[in-house]
């Protein structure tokens, strides 16, 4: 029998898309995962509840929160009821490629590895592809600072070697700053090529929403990792450019 793996789904008015994502791992080719959604006190919780009950599958675990706490919150509330050896993560509006959680597990058991992430293609609000991102297949704490090429839902982790890791409520960077505590005790972390999953893109995610983004992520290098002003300024230039050059939109 095959480890289970526990699949790590936050929801906040997500009825637009989180019918594909929960099917999405309906149909993994990997059987023996389990599903916690932790829905943050939607609008319309209950339509979301039905949506997920709608799949009649026991494997699937919906728990209401009464009061919205945050993605790092729920997230960290499905974390404490995970029965699973491994934990994988999945947003709401992103959809997982049917062998992801094969491929993940198969690669974590062949190399030893208590963490891995992958690629991932870029999909518009329709579900069309526009684009991939191609990650680094091997990444340090100092790569991690330059950039993130880590994708929250490319990520699976194995208890047995890290434990069950519960993400900081740092406000728009929690996983982030969780796979930069990962890399400090790992050193080194190793992902796969093939892309596993498709991942939304908003038309919203304009100039100023990346500006906002830009002064969160100023506030990792000073407040999380409490580095000082040069080495700040240092890692923010690369991560300034690395922005720019992120993703391969299709135009």
């Amino acid at each position: 029998m095959s480890d289970l793996v526990s699949i790590i789904m936050p929801s906040y008015n997500s009825q637009g898309f989180i019918k594909d994502a929960i099917a999405s791992v309906v149909n993994q080719t990997y059987i023996n995962w389990e599903l916690i959604i932790v829905d943050d006190n939607s609008l319309n919780q209950n339509e979301i509840e039905q949506i997920a009950s709608s799949f009649n599958d026991k494997r699937i675990i919906f728990i209401k929160n009464s009061l919205r706490g945050g993605a790092a919150k729920a997230r960290n509330i499905a974390t404490k009821v995970a029965k699973g050896r491994y934990i994988a993560f999945l947003d709401s509006d992103d959809i997982f490629k049917p062998n992801k959680l094969k491929v993940q597990v198969e690669f974590l058991v062949k190399f030893n590895l208590a963490f891995t992430y992958s690629s991932y293609d870029l999909i518009d609000t329709q579900g069309k592809k526009i684009g991939e991102f191609k990650t680094n297949l091997e990444i340090t704490h100092n790569d991690l600072l330059k950039t993130c090429s880590i994708g929250c839902s490319s990520v699976i982790y194995d208890t047995n070697k890290l434990g069950k890791i519960f993400m900081q409520n740092f406000k728009n960077r929690e996983d982030y700053v969780t796979w930069l505590e990962i890399t400090k005790t790992l050193k080194i972390v190793k992902g796969i090529e093939q892309p596993l999953l498709d991942y939304r893109i908003y038309k919203n995610q304009t100039s100023s929403n990346k500006l906002k983004m830009a002064k969160y992520q100023w506030k990792v290098y000073r407040n999380h990792e409490n580095l000082g002003l040069l080495k700040s300024i240092y890692y923010f230039l690369h991560y300034t450019v690395n922005g720019l050059l992120k993703y391969k939109i299709k135009r």
